[in-house]
């Protein structure tokens, strides 16, 4: 027994000599684990927040331009872009609230807000939207350099038509028929043979006396 208890002495003694050697290590290691883990799920749990709240501010938003009303359209948009900037809604927003700008009249808000829209929009197809329908209001702004500026250069080959035909319609504006022509050529040589949007394309094209 008494060979025991020595043996479990020293097995004591050996625990308290390395738990005064690693012991605040371990405790260190230990609570960096739990405040990780708790830092994650904190992140997650905004993340998530910040994801319904931004959700619920652009519905707000579409019924508001489903309703005609423009100027809490833009204060929604806005207030997307400040609260929820670098999410899908903040692009999304502007592009909403740009139409119903324009149609209530304000072709110079929707052009701020498109023009924000364009160069934030993270999703290609609405970086495409935002300068197509950027060209067309300053196109009615009678804005041309800017609004061919707008639809220079596609985001990618697959809106390379539709950025040409509204360069052909810009052209058209300006009164330069050849360039017209020929931004409209460029558009029927990237659609498809079957595609409904070549016959708009050709009419406009033949109708400035184009073969």
């Amino acid at each position: 027994m008494a060979v025991y208890d020595l043996e479990e002495q020293e097995s004591i003694d050996n625990l308290k000599a390395w738990w005064g050697q690693y012991g605040r290590l371990l405790i260190a290691a230990v609570l960096a684990f739990v405040v990780g883990v708790a830092g994650v799920q904190f992140w997650r749990h905004h993340k998530e927040q910040k994801a319904i709240e931004a959700a619920t501010a652009f519905i707000a938003l579409e019924e508001a331009a489903r309703a005609g009303d423009a100027k809490k359209s833009v204060e929604l948009a806005r207030k997307i872009s400040v609260d929820f900037d670098g999410t899908t809604y903040s692009a999304r927003g502007a592009v909403l609230a740009a139409r119903a700008s324009f149609d209530a009249g304000d072709a110079a808000t929707a052009a701020e807000l498109l023009r924000s829209a364009a160069a934030s929009a993270k999703e290609e197809p609405v970086k495409a939207l935002a300068n197509l329908r950027l060209s067309a209001v300053l196109l009615d702004l009678g804005k041309y350099d800017e609004a061919l500026a707008a639809v220079g250069s596609p985001p990618s080959e697959a809106f390379a038509a539709l950025f040409a035909d509204a360069r052909g319609d810009i052209y058209v504006a300006q009164g330069k028929i050849v360039e017209a022509k020929s931004a409209y050529q460029a558009a029927l040589d990237k659609l498809p043979k079957t595609n409904g949007w070549r016959n708009v394309v050709e009419i406009k094209r033949d109708a400035l006396g184009g073969q």
